[in-house]
């Protein structure tokens, strides 16, 4: 089953649209398992798919690519599930500073260079100068993905199908306002026994740079190190940059140049496919469908054969 372009485009403006105020978007009646099933994996990965658009050069302008003009093939690879965007585990590993914790989001987050294939396979590159330049793209809003996860452990399948948004370090700049604004429509406010008062005090400090480092301190010192290797797909008899190269450690959580190549990619799910295959005789389906009705939206689930 999937999404309809025509739908995936209207749920996209709908969600993107400045009429929207956080808690638009109720909690999702699939969030808690899939929580549970990630939680228990020892490594919570999933497939991530994409479409890559293969550039035809002989008809098609320098840096630009059209239907006409380009073919389309599919891409997959796996991913880290990085916890729900600002809704992060306590983790005391961690050296960042954390936001106050009050809000809770079903928004799916992994990390990537923003130098990666992926990267330009979801989102636009009209303003791209060059591919492998971390220069590409900051904070934006890109295409629809599928993302394949499965739980072996409780013998389930997830197939999770949105819009992906990516957070980078202009997070809090006028031309990131689309993603600030799609992604607050999930971010519901949660009573963490403080007072009506307090918690409104306590959001007014939240901050979306605070929640980006957030997202670089929970990868080790080796895994934010990663980000200052050569570009990734460069032929190796390329000499890198200065300061690139293999298996450097990063303590440094505002470390430049790991971070200008540092991105968070949030998937924002429109449906969501669940497929529960414990018993041999009885296994069970569910289609979770992210539905929009004006200012507001709503799950609707329908259980259907497997």
């Amino acid at each position: 089953m999937t999404i309809p372009v025509r739908r995936t485009q209207q749920i996209a403006r709908h969600f993107t649209s400045s009429r929207m105020n956080r808690s638009s978007i109720p909690t999702a009646p699939w969030r808690a398992t899939l929580i549970h099933h990630l939680e228990g994996m020892d490594m919570p990965v999933m497939s991530l798919s994409t479409l890559h658009h293969e550039q035809n050069a002989s008809t098609a302008p320098s840096g630009q690519w059209t239907a006409e003009t380009a073919a389309f093939s599919p891409r997959a690879r796996t991913v880290v599930y990085r916890g729900m965007w600002a809704d992060q585990k306590l983790d005391p590993r961690n050296p960042a500073p954390r936001n106050p914790n009050v809000y809770q989001t079903d928004l799916l987050t992994l990390t990537t260079d923003v130098r990666m294939e992926k990267v330009s396979e979801i989102f636009p590159r009209s303003t791209a100068a060059t591919p492998n330049t971390s220069e590409t793209l900051q904070s934006c809003v890109g295409g629809v993905v599928e993302a394949v996860i499965w739980a072996a452990h409780v013998k389930t399948q997830w197939r999770i199908r949105g819009r992906v948004y990516m957070v980078g370090l202009d997070i809090q700049s006028d031309a990131a306002q689309p993603v600030r604004d799609a992604l607050s429509a999930w971010m519901r406010r949660q009573h963490s026994g403080n007072t009506m008062d307090g918690l409104e005090a306590e959001a007014e400090t939240w901050c979306w740079d605070k929640e980006l480092t957030l997202s670089f301190g929970s990868l080790n010192p080796s895994m934010r190190g990663s980000f200052r290797n050569p570009p990734p797909g460069t032929p190796i008899s390329q000499a890198p940059a200065p300061g690139l190269g293999l298996g450097q450690k990063v303590d440094d959580l505002h470390d430049e140049i790991a971070r200008k190549n540092f991105r968070v990619l949030v998937i924002a799910p429109e449906q969501v496919d669940q497929v529960d295959l414990n018993d041999p005789e009885r296994a069970r389906r569910w289609i979770h469908n992210l539905k929009a009705n004006g200012d507001e939206a709503t799950w609707i689930t329908t259980e259907v054969w497997p």
